[in-house]
């Protein structure tokens, strides 16, 4: 998607705030490949699309999906397989989304503070940042266990806005995930959009904030910001 399709920025923010699956790590088709593995090892026959209603949510909300399909036994039996061969997947490495490096180096040459705001609980959350070679060019990681209310509750982008000491209307988030999204926007953050799996809808897009193709049109996006004030 192009910049130039995508309205400019009004002003450069203070401080970045990642969301991590899916936007800077290409995890959530692994994490779809294991919820589909797992299920056929214990059993269950269920289509991939049900596990994209997985997508950037919390344990606790992926765990009252699956229970439209079965019970707390089989659940408990089903993440515990899932978790240990997607630990499998991210000790052989996740691939990184396009344009993630570039965004994160271009940030760290302007002097613009970065942190995440992930549903990923800790300790697996900078573990994944560590295996991935991110976890350098980060201020601080809030983790989905550090705060009470998960995404789309917008608690873990005003935290993570307080530990990098920035007010969130200063900030900018990134996100893929429509729960991401709405998490950020009731935060009072300027959101962009790079979608990955779950493409935004009608409903989505009315929300009224930036989307685009890749991590690169965020950098095009803010480069240009800087370029008009030059």
């Amino acid at each position: 998607m192009s910049t130039e399709r995508v309205r400019p920025l009004s002003e450069l923010p203070e401080a970045v705030i990642f969301d991590m699956d899916g936007l800077m790590l290409d995890s959530e088709r692994a994490s779809v490949r294991c919820w589909s593995r797992a299920a056929a090892e214990v059993g269950l026959r269920i289509e991939d699309a049900y596990w994209l209603r997985m997508v950037g949510h919390s344990t606790a909300a992926c765990q009252q999906v699956l229970r439209e399909r079965m019970d707390d036994a089989r659940i408990a039996e089903l993440m515990d397989r899932c978790n240990v061969l997607y630990d499998a997947e991210v000790e052989a490495g996740l691939p990184l989304r396009p344009g993630i490096v570039e965004l994160l180096q271009w940030l760290q040459a302007q002097g613009i503070p970065r942190g995440v705001a992930t549903s990923t609980r800790r300790p697996r959350a900078p573990h994944k940042l560590e295996t991935a070679g991110l976890l350098p060019y980060f201020h601080s990681v809030t983790a989905g266990n550090d705060v009470a209310h998960p995404k789309p509750a917008p608690d873990i982008y005003l935290l993570a806005a307080q530990r990098i000491g920035v007010a969130p209307a200063r900030c900018l988030a990134l996100e893929d995930s429509p729960a991401g999204v709405r998490a950020a926007l009731d935060a009072g953050m300027t959101v962009i959009q790079v979608p990955d799996l779950v493409a935004p809808d009608a409903a989505q897009r009315a929300l009224g904030h930036r989307i685009v193709g890749s991590l690169l049109d965020v950098r095009a996006l803010l480069a240009a910001r800087v370029a008009s004030t030059a």
